[in-house]
């Protein structure tokens, strides 16, 4: 058995690096496409596999030197060096914080604790560049002020690692923070945790001794979810702090075997290290014979491929065959989605966010339709005299815009209204997409797939979370974003229409195979329910259970997934942007002798990211940090968004309980109570005999006597 874990974790180490082989071809093939001449994309991928075999390939070649090259791993060795020493340190500090602060807030009092999540949440809505930029407007405040030299801010002669640390170290610090802090106050409350207290254990022994134990293989699943953002964070910071690592030297020599090489260094280390960690959590068991006996494997064994295929497809025709169209009602999901959107509008976290992506795009389209897109541009502002100048681009807030003005005197605030209906309205898009394709291929993976096929395939997928999101979308996009220049002229190898769709193509493709192994893997949790076993019995197909039984069920769980993935969507066109990697295409200047920046087609709000660097912040020009507000705005309502769905779905199951208001009642005062006398009418009352009939002796007054008082009277005769 042992034998065998070992040469599957080779077979899958080596398709992760053919995988990687293929996508290494790829920016040449696209720059390359539109000749005629060209070869196709198999004859460039043959031929660069054959030249892997030949000494000079491995030549890192020195785009903007004259000396010619060195040996690739001479150059792109200690760049990694240097990368995972920064990127290691930023995961110990972040981790090893969170680790403490999670156990420490178990005894804090909920006063404190909940202002202190709270807090998180803020942190975490912040993108990982606003933190970089944040840090060099402090070090370099500190040291015009005072003279003092806090860190260094970028690497030049030495090099950096405090900042770009401290950076990288925030989000895993917040994100594994909340992940445990989670993960510990849910297993207070099992039973095993009464038991152990029953037994006399104080709060930090079970702490330490049981829950720090049963949580750590959990959180490992989220801690290779969290080195991958990581991962993506680390293409942008290594720039942003001017550090020579693998981004550096990547982005000098962009060809097909730096690119290879590049994405090789990043999976190899962590693809070992978690698959020798899944083997010592001992979670790859051997399956039983039951679950031997449905699997494809089984079914090789019994038959030959063609047969697995042929059955396989023959199932999911059945499937669809088994839907009845007739009972499908367009307008029926139509009202639901109002009916829940109402619902949910109920909830003041997610209404707040919900009217800030419809007060922003509805007023960025109105704008655009009204002014055709007009964007206000002043190079010299002048007195009233007219002779007086005030400010030369680009202008500082309140005049002549409120906002300020970029290098080129376009005023920021025009640019930022037209472009928020293109960055926020195909940024939910893309995320939709990866939902959907997710739903889509995880019914599949549900439902048709066997529990070897499911097994295979998650650990292929898995192997994703090691190569950098950015990275990958850097090199995919670079020949489809950016003109060619041919002859004198910039000119662009797709057209417009072909550019939004390419881009939108590949940022969803990326991520629909994890969005299908986690939401094929919720539907099998649903699937284990004992109401699906009983609507089985009663004839259910497998669409009715999907769509009466397992989609309400998992509802809730997608439109938090469509948040995350806007979030990180949004992070991927900041990443893009400081790269000049803008949404729909880069417009650069078509004179060659000309100097205006690279600017975004559509006006989009990574368009203006690129303004954003270190000359712009140790020059004073600290209204650019607007644009990232708009970024920090927009995921800040999403995660309102996200909050207000869990909270919704908390209620909904009983987790969270909304109490009624209690009304106030005037208590009357004892003094105040109506005092009753025993007269001789009342032991006519008590001694009839037919009581069913009322003596018409008694008062008004006596008849208003309550229940017990006459008990009482009953009792003490």
């Amino acid at each position: 058995m042992r034998d065998l874990k070992i040469v599957r974790l080779f077979t899958y180490y080596i398709l992760g690096i053919v995988s990687i082989f293929s996508v290494s071809i790829f920016p040449q093939y696209f720059s390359t496409r539109e000749n005629p001449d060209a070869p196709g994309y198999f004859e460039q991928l043959f031929s660069f596999g054959k030249g892997m075999f030949q000494p000079e390939t491995w030549i890192y070649k020195f785009e903007r030197s004259q000396t010619g090259g060195a040996p690739m791993m001479e150059i792109m060795g200690p760049a990694f060096i240097y990368s995972m020493q920064i990127l290691l340190g930023a995961l110990i500090t972040g981790f090893s914080i969170a680790l403490f602060l999670a156990l420490g807030s178990v005894f804090l009092p909920k006063v404190v604790l909940s202002p202190f999540k709270k807090l998180l949440d803020v942190l975490e809505s912040i993108p990982d560049l606003i933190l970089a930029t944040l840090l060099q407007v402090l070090s370099i405040m500190v040291f015009k002020s005072f003279g003092v030299d806090l860190f260094e801010v970028a690497s030049f002669k030495e090099k950096a690692y405090f900042a770009p640390i401290v950076t990288f170290a925030i989000l895993p610090l917040v994100s594994m923070f909340k992940i445990l802090l989670l993960m510990i106050e849910e297993e207070f409350l099992k039973v095993y945790v009464t038991f152990v207290k029953s037994k006399g254990i104080n709060k930090f022994n079970i702490l330490i001794r049981h829950i720090l134990k049963n949580i750590m293989p959990l959180s490992f699943h989220h801690i290779k979810i969290i080195i991958w953002g990581t991962l993506s964070s680390q293409f942008i910071i290594e720039r942003v702090f001017n550090v020579h690592g693998l981004t550096y030297h990547l982005l000098d020599n962009f060809q097909p075997i730096t690119i290879f090489v590049t994405l090789g260094l990043i999976f190899t280390p962590f693809y070992f290290l978690f698959q020798l960690v899944d083997f010592w959590l001992k979670e790859d068991q051997p399956l039983s014979y039951e679950t031997r006996r449905g699997s494809w494997v089984h079914k090789w064994r019994a038959g030959n491929i063609a047969g697995v295929v042929r059955r396989f497809f023959e199932n999911i025709l059945f499937s669809l065959q088994s839907i009845n169209f007739r009972k499908l009602s367009p307008i029926r999901p139509i009202i639901n989605l109002l009916f829940t959107f109402g619902r949910h509008m109920k909830n003041w976290k997610f209404a707040l966010g919900a009217l800030f992506f419809i007060i922003t795009i509805s007023y960025s389209v109105i704008y655009s339709v009204t002014t055709d897109n007009h964007v206000d541009q002043v190079l010299l502002y002048y007195a009233e005299d007219g002779a007086t100048l005030l400010s030369a681009v680009p202008h500082a807030p309140t005049k002549p815009f409120f906002f300020g003005s970029d290098k080129l005197g376009n005023s920021l605030f025009d640019q930022l209204v037209i472009g928020a209906k293109y960055t926020l309205i195909f940024a939910l898009l893309i995320a939709l997409l990866r939902v959907l394709g997710g739903l889509l291929f995880g019914v599949i993976y549900a439902f048709h797939l066997g529990p070897r096929t499911q097994q295979w395939l998650g650990k292929l997928i898995d192997s994703i979370h090691f190569l950098p999101l950015s990275l990958v979308a850097y090199i995919l996009l670079a020949p489809i974003l950016l003109p060619q220049l041919k002859g004198y002229n910039y000119v662009f190898t797709y057209t417009f229409t072909e550019r939004i769709l390419l881009e939108m193509f590949i940022l969803t493709i990326l991520v629909v195979p994890l969005t299908s192994l986690l939401l094929g893997k919720e539907i099998k949790r649903v699937l284990d329910y004992e109401f699906i076993a009983s609507a089985r019995v009663l004839g259910g197909s497998r669409f009715h259970l999907f769509w009466r039984h397992i989609f309400p069920h998992i509802g809730p769980r997608l439109t938090i997934l469509l948040g995350t993935q806007f979030i990180q969507v949004l992070l991927i066109f900041i990443h893009l942007g400081i790269f000049k990697f803008f949404f729909g295409g880069t417009k650069l200047d078509f004179d060659p002798g000309g100097s205006d920046p690279p600017m975004s087609i559509t006006n989009e709000w990574s368009g203006l990211i690129g303004e954003i660097g270190r000359t712009t912040i140790a020059s004073g020009r600290y209204w650019y940090l607007w644009i990232l507000a708009a970024f920090m705005l927009a995921i800040f309502a999403m995660q309102l968004i996200i909050q207000g769905v869990k909270e919704v779905q908390q209620v909904k199951v009983g987790v969270l309980y909304k109490l009624p208001k209690i009304r106030k009642v005037r208590v009357k005062q004892v003094s105040e109570a109506p005092s009753y006398q025993i007269t001789k009418n009342s032991f006519k009352v008590i001694g009839s005999v037919d009581k069913r009939e009322e003596p018409e002796a008694i008062t008004k007054k006596e008849r208003g006597v309550k229940p017990e008082f006459k008990r009482g009277f009953e009792r003490g005769i």
